[in-house]
């Protein structure tokens, strides 16, 4: 009889243990740069996205929040971010390429590596708002 109260009770504490651990769960993107649908495709290989047929290469795109960058990482990988700041989000203040593949908010005093979007230097504790990339040559698909 032992046995199974012992059963009972530790069945009582597993669906107790998911319970905590379930309701503890936070939300983890709390990006200070509003979430905007994102969802776009692009041929890289057009006369108008010439500036991302080479490594390195970049380009401005409208949409997410305050527009979006487009780095070309390697020959089949890109990131995209969107160019408000995290610091100052409701500013005017645009993230913008300075020395690839470094970007620049000149507002808000901080620096970012366009390869994850991680501050490198200034107040910026969040990394810029990045976009998810699916490539399938010719085409980018940029969406969140």
């Amino acid at each position: 009889m032992k046995i199974f109260s012992l059963e009972r009770h530790f069945k009582v504490f597993l669906i107790f243990l998911f319970f905590a651990v379930f309701l503890s769960c936070e939300r983890e993107d709390r990006h200070p740069v509003p979430y905007v649908q994102v969802d776009f495709i692009i041929n890289v290989e057009s006369t108008q996205n010439i500036e991302l047929n080479s490594i390195g290469g970049w380009a401005y795109y409208t949409g997410g929040f305050r527009g979006i960058i487009i780095y070309r990482v390697s020959e089949f990988e890109f990131t995209a971010f969107d160019r408000g700041c995290p610091v100052h989000p409701y500013s005017q203040c645009r993230v913008s390429v300075e020395n690839p593949p470094l970007a620049f908010g000149p507002e808000c005093e901080s620096v970012f590596l366009l390869l994850d979007g991680s501050p490198v230097s200034g107040p910026a504790k969040h990394p810029i708002r990045a976009y998810r990339t699916s490539f399938n040559y010719p085409y980018l698909l940029v969406s969140n």
